[in-house]
């Protein structure tokens, strides 16, 4: 479908969500905070919040207890494809923006779906949390599919709420900084501060009350406005395919795919595309490792706790808002590059504590000492946190009203098909690689592959920042 065609306000939602527009970018972590008394802003970081809460749950984190059980390696790694429920964002795209939720519709299309998958992910994870992995780990797997699900549908409503209700592209930029720092705040809480948790009142009751924390979305879906101007559109064409149920299925799952082509071109669209699917690939990979990696460290849970908590944050925190900071100085194709560079940099780095078969102290001055675990962790969060707002951001202006969810849904599936696919080969290739080496020195080497899997993607954005250059140089001619 051509969106051109499309009424006055989706060519109006275009440019205002443009992702090389100024007004489109995220604002600092500060200046987010100073705008909590904003009732959208202060939603919106608890929305992000509760969408970053099942992440780690049923990825890193599983992992680090399944390790703690027993579970092999390789296991660990396969059971990491729960998370490909991430991957078909376009089918649950298609059904929030196309079919009515049961029993809460009054709600509105958005608020309804977001309480339904809320309530989904707390069922999940609550499930996961009655299963011992060494004698019930097929039905731990089945709560942990419910959760996934409900989360990329979660997932697939949130970001459609987020880029229907800003106001303008300013608005935008402030509510997707919101958004990445309840995210960031629910990983440091499932990944770091849950493992204090854990050890001390075990894993199944430190599940149980992170499900119970999914009441935090609860609460801010109550809370949230419904994007009128949205529902209309979508009402719109519901009314064009009603008589035509064929035609209307295809436009929902199809038509978004066929207006992101149009609007973009087959090639300018592939190669967008290909960026996209490869740009977190070595975070990816390497996930369902790195706390089985800390662990075989001989990194404690306190230790591990402490850095993310602290510097670890501070870096998820500089991350962001240098992220929003630098989409606006230097735009976001050239902050889309910078972070490309920076994530496989970070990944590598984590191989140097393999090298010294530990953590040892990079920087000691009188009673000071910084340790290489908290610098590489720091530098790790710090280049995670400014790719995710960069590429967000350039998503975020990728999308058609009336199609939002279901097209952004499609770019983060591509997003993540290509490297939740493969990570979960990771603890496979761990175990490959141990065969004539040292547990330690395989996970150094399976962290320089994982970081070499980020470079292709650092190609492309280059390419795609030439050929950005080169249409706007002969438009302006």
């Amino acid at each position: 479908m051509d969106v051109t065609r499309e009424a006055p306000q989706i060519r109006g939602m275009i440019s205002k969500t443009g992702s090389h527009g100024p007004g489109s970018a995220p604002h600092p972590a500060l200046e987010v905070l100073r705008a909590l008394a904003r009732p959208k802003v202060a939603v919106m970081l608890a929305l992000g919040f509760s969408s970053g809460l099942p992440f780690m749950l049923i990825g890193n984190t599983l992992g680090l207890w399944l390790d703690e059980a027993g579970v092999r390696l390789a296991l660990i790694g396969f059971l990491s494809w729960i998370g490909l429920t991430y991957s078909v964002k376009f089918l649950w795209g298609a059904v929030v923006d196309r079919i009515p939720a049961p029993l809460l519709g009054g709600l509105g299309r958005r608020r309804s779906w977001m309480l339904i998958t809320q309530i989904g992910v707390g069922i999940g994870l609550v499930g996961m949390a009655s299963c011992d992995p060494r004698t019930h780990l097929a039905m731990l797997v089945g709560f942990g599919l419910l959760a996934g699900i409900s989360a990329a549908a979660q997932d697939t409503v949130i970001d459609a709420w987020r880029i229907e209700i800003a106001a303008d592209g300013e608005e935008l930029g402030l509510l997707t900084s919101a958004y990445s720092l309840g995210y960031r705040g629910a990983l440091v809480a499932t990944e770091a501060l849950i493992l204090l948790l854990a050890q001390a009142v075990g894993w199944p009751l430190a599940y149980a009350l992170y499900g119970l924390l999914m009441a935090v979305g609860v609460i801010a879906s109550l809370a949230a406005q419904e994007p009128e101007e949205a529902d209309r559109a979508i009402e719109a064409h519901d009314r064009a395919a009603r008589g035509r149920p064929a035609q209307g299925a295809a436009d929902a799952v199809i038509g978004p795919f066929l207006a992101f082509l149009k609007t973009h071109g087959a090639a300018l669209a592939a190669l967008i595309l290909g960026l996209i699917t490869l740009y977190h690939l070595s975070d990816y990979v390497r996930g369902p490792m790195s706390l089985p990696y800390y662990r075989a460290l001989h990194i404690d849970k306190p230790t591990i706790v402490a850095v993310r908590a602290t510097v670890g944050l501070v870096g998820s925190l500089a991350g962001v808002a240098l992220g929003g900071l630098s989409t606006l100085r230097i735009g976001v194709m050239r902050s889309l590059i910078l972070g490309g560079i920076v994530q496989p940099l970070a990944v590598a780095a984590f191989a140097l504590l393999a090298a010294h078969g530990g953590d040892y102290a990079l920087l000691e001055l009188g009673s000071l000492k910084i340790s290489a675990f908290a610098a590489i962790m720091t530098f790790d969060s710090l280049a995670m946190g400014y790719a995710g707002v960069a590429l967000v951001t350039y998503m975020s202006g990728l999308t058609s009203l009336g199609y939002t969810a279901t097209q952004y849904a499609l770019l983060t599936s591509v997003l993540t098909w290509t490297g939740k696919t493969l990570k979960g080969f990771s603890g496979l290739l761990v175990e490959h690689l141990s065969h004539g080496r040292s547990l330690i020195e395989a996970y150094g080497l399976f962290y320089l592959l994982a970081a070499a899997l980020g470079l292709p993607a650092v190609g492309l954005a280059l390419w795609l920042g030439l050929t950005s250059s080169a249409r706007r140089r002969i438009a302006a001619s």
